[in-house]
């Protein structure tokens, strides 16, 4: 197929934002041809990742499927010890802090055939455990040398993560018009119904990446949580929202930190300047 674009007069070529479309994207581009991605569900042109976006989103993914892994095994774990009587509260720490005292078991309630079985379920979790902490260690050693998500983390909410993973989506934030436009192609904008001339906003529509609208919505709990008693600008209008609702204060939050980040992204600002730009 290169070699049919290589004898190709240069030319504007359309791809479906698919499996293997950025890799494709990029070596037709290197052919001299103007490419843009579109994703059949928005019909819009999708920005082309380079190859750290692509490095760093692969990073991202391994480490997802190796949290998807271990909350399954904590499940499973927390399962099949009810069946003998026990009861664990949900959460990795609290499944770590049963686990010495279970295999101790000192009122015999555990068969040695299933200590034998928790062992070896404590030793999957132990290699999950040390997976994740290789992944997040690379992610953050790809901060530390991106300028731009050194900028995104003044943004209050924002650390390696959710920096890292913002990068990885929006790039150099050239492909967007403005900081909205960033928001709502993550879903965290209400979505409209229009009918006889009467608009109406219903929640959020949750439109494209979800780990990254997830990760956004995250961060903005922890600030919102945090708000309180504050006297900044940012923290008032936060506790302002908070008195309607809190999860409505959160997602708000979380729409502001999307278009912040925009700013930042193309301005080359941090966070204090990025902030007056979007007001």
């Amino acid at each position: 197929m290169l070699a049919f674009f290589q004898q190709q007069p240069k030319c504007l070529v359309a791809l479906e934002a698919c499996a293997t479309a950025h890799y494709w994207a990029r070596e037709i581009r290197a052919c001299g041809h103007q490419v843009k991605l579109i994703p059949p569900q928005h019909i819009k042109s999708v920005d082309i990742k380079n190859i750290e976006q692509q490095d760093n989103q692969a990073q991202h993914k391994v480490r997802e499927l190796a949290v998807r892994q271990r909350k399954s095994l904590l499940n499973q774990m927390r399962g099949l010890i009810a069946e003998y009587g026990i009861s664990i509260n949900k959460g990795v720490s609290h499944v770590r802090q049963a686990l010495p005292v279970l295999q101790e078991d000192k009122e015999a309630r555990l068969s040695p055939a299933f200590k034998k079985i928790l062992s070896q379920l404590t030793q999957q979790l132990t290699a999950l455990d040390e997976c994740i902490d290789v992944y997040n260690k690379q992610i953050k050693v790809m901060v530390k040398n991106n300028p731009i998500c050194q900028r995104l983390q003044s943004i209050p909410g924002v650390g390696p993560m959710v920096a890292s993973a913002y990068f990885n989506e929006v790039g150099s934030g050239s492909h967007y018009r403005k900081g909205r436009d960033v928001s709502a192609s993550l879903g965290i904008v209400p979505k409209q119904y229009s009918s006889g001339g009467r608009d109406v906003l219903l929640g959020i529509s949750k439109r494209g990446n979800k780990y990254l609208r997830c990760l956004l919505i995250q961060g903005a709990k922890a600030v919102v949580s945090r708000a309180k008693g504050k006297t900044d600008k940012l923290s008032l209008w936060i506790n302002k929202l908070v008195l309607t609702q809190h999860n409505r204060a959160c997602v708000a939050y979380a729409n502001k930190m999307a278009k912040i980040a925009w700013a930042i992204t193309v301005s080359g600002e941090e966070y204090l300047l990025a902030y007056k730009v979007i007001k």
